[in-house]
């Protein structure tokens, strides 16, 4: 139940996971993703799948590897994961990389810097100017601009290196002929010519700099902008190629790893038994009809959709304090983590809207936006539920309050009779009583909440989406938008790595079913 994992942290550094093999290995690449993309990448170094406990499964012994063997299977992973990030995160950008304030690399950095634009600054107020740190900058703007060009902007190319022709400015600076301003002209028009939309502000300040030197430090901060607008544009270009071929090539570093660490499955194997175990135990309940085509019932009956749908679902209810993620699904546990905390939270909601819903009758079911400030209240009381400091129960009593508060504002002013005193006691005490891990409308609700997703799992590959259970409907808009996102990666993530889970899944069902046969023998 999700009242057990309120004292989760939410920081990925704190999750547990296979041995740490890739710890404190770093790729420059890492230093252009958002927070949120870095976490990832810590979760993939940090939970490298590797030797595992021993409560996990027992497979071929790992043979000894070399540093120049981990370095490079690391960088393996780590490019494996960076394109795993660019397929299915839609929002994936390149950022620049901003030291901390007060590291030692940003105070060098700064001291450099301000030591080069003060020389720079110095030789122009010489006389006559001297202009050799002026003229290599505009050899590095000039690189800058041809590097935005395609190939077919041949008028844009001749321009650029006719003006930017570094032998004639130095000819010019010599002969005390050089007009600066004409040129950092030059580069700004340019530069508004070759620059995204989102830049034309950017473009516009530049013009108003008067001071060489503060311009030239403005020419090249914006050039860095207009790099990380070219190199995100590149992605997104590349985005529909490399979805093609992501699968090939995740799997494909997923077995040289594999070949590496052989026990690398693990976890994998583990989490697929326990799916497997969960079915049998539900009497196969839960199978697609066509699963039990051909078979005479048992284990020979579970077949391989069902129990990898069964084990998907478990990754929504996983402990992730206390148990290694399996390998496969590594790189998606931030995304797993983020699913489930949306959902435990709506799982409140829903328990909140239903039990208010019942206590008002059918006077509130139809007022335009009373769900809405239903919901937004909860999820406003409700921020942090899975912060260590949280205190639910003091939360749910002030909920309570509100809901009871807009709940009579809301018949007054549709003419219902608001809520007695006695009323209002009982709708508190169920609000309250959501905190219970008991508590029998929460587990309702969470329970449809599974069925609905597991009604989404099998039918991820049809048109029509699953019917919305009963109580549901309030929160309908949320829980399709999380089961949309939750979709989007169990079907990656199986066709990435089906080879290995069929393969895993052979075995698992094989031994099922010898230990049925066997048993029926003996009876």
């Amino acid at each position: 139940m999700w009242q057990n994992q309120l004292k989760m942290s939410q920081n990925p550094d704190e999750l547990n996971s296979s041995e740490e093999k890739l710890s404190g290995l770093e790729d420059d690449q890492e230093e252009n993703l958002d927070n949120s993309d870095q976490s990832i990448r810590k979760r993939i170094r940090q939970s490298a799948p590797g030797s595992h406990r021993d409560e996990t499964p027992k497979s071929s012994p790992s043979r000894p590897v070399s540093i120049e063997e981990l370095m490079e299977t690391a960088k393996g992973v780590t490019n494996m994961a960076l394109a795993h990030e660019i397929v299915v995160n839609g929002d994936f950008q390149i950022k620049p990389a901003e030291l901390p304030e007060h590291s030692l690399e940003k105070k060098v950095r700064d001291i450099v810097h301000k030591a080069f634009w003060d020389c720079l600054e110095a030789q122009l107020k010489d006389d006559p100017p001297t202009y050799d740190h002026a003229i290599k900058l505009l050899g590095e703007i000039k690189e800058s601009l041809l590097s935005f060009l395609l190939p077919g902007h041949t008028r844009l190319r001749s321009q650029i290196t006719e003006v930017l022709d570094l032998d004639l400015i130095k000819q010019e600076a010599e002969n005390g002929a050089l007009d600066i301003s004409k040129l950092v002209k030059f580069v700004i028009g340019m530069m508004g010519t070759l620059c995204a939309p989102a830049r034309d502000e950017d473009i516009k300040k530049l013009k108003d700099i008067n001071e060489i030197v503060p311009l030239f430090r403005a020419i090249f901060s914006v050039l860095d902008l207009m790099k990380m607008d070219m190199a995100n544009f590149a992605v997104s270009s590349i985005r529909p190629k490399l979805m093609q071929q992501s699968a090939e090539y995740e799997r494909k570093k997923f077995q040289e790893f594999l070949e590496k660490q052989p026990n690398s499955l693990d976890l994998v194997t583990k989490w697929l038994q326990e799916a497997a175990d969960d079915l049998a135990k539900l009497g196969h309940e839960m199978l697609p009809p066509h699963c039990g085509d051909g078979a005479t019932g048992g284990a020979s009956a579970l077949c391989f959709t069902a129990v990898q749908n069964q084990a998907y679902l478990k990754l929504l209810k996983w402990d992730h304090m206390n148990r290694p993620f399996p390998e496969t699904v590594l790189m998606d546990q931030t995304r797993f983590l983020e699913m489930q905390l949306e959902l435990e939270q709506l799982l409140v909601v829903g328990t909140v809207l239903l039990v208010t819903f019942s206590a008002a009758g059918p006077a509130l079911i139809d007022v335009p936006g009373f769900a809405e400030k239903i919901k937004t209240i909860v999820k406003v009381l409700l921020t942090g539920m899975h912060l260590p400091s949280f205190n639910l129960k003091e939360s749910l009593a002030t909920l309570g309050e509100k809901v009871c508060a807009e709940v009579n504002s809301c018949l007054s002013q549709h003419g219902f009779t608001p809520f007695s005193a006695e009323r209002e006691a009982v709708l508190k005490g169920q609000i309250q009583a959501v905190a219970s891990p008991d508590n029998s409308i929460c587990k309702l609700i969470d329970s449809r909440i599974q069925k609905f997703l597991e009604n989404y799992l099998a039918s991820s590959h049809q048109k029509s989406l699953p019917a919305i259970p009963g109580g549901l409907g309030p929160i309908q808009r949320e829980l399709e938008e999380i089961a949309a996102k939750y979709i989007r990666l169990v079907n990656y993530n199986r066709m990435v790595f089906s080879p290995y889970y069929d393969a895993v899944l052979g075995k698992i069902l094989t031994k099922e079913e010898s230990q049925i046969v066997g048993k029926s023998e003996e009876s």
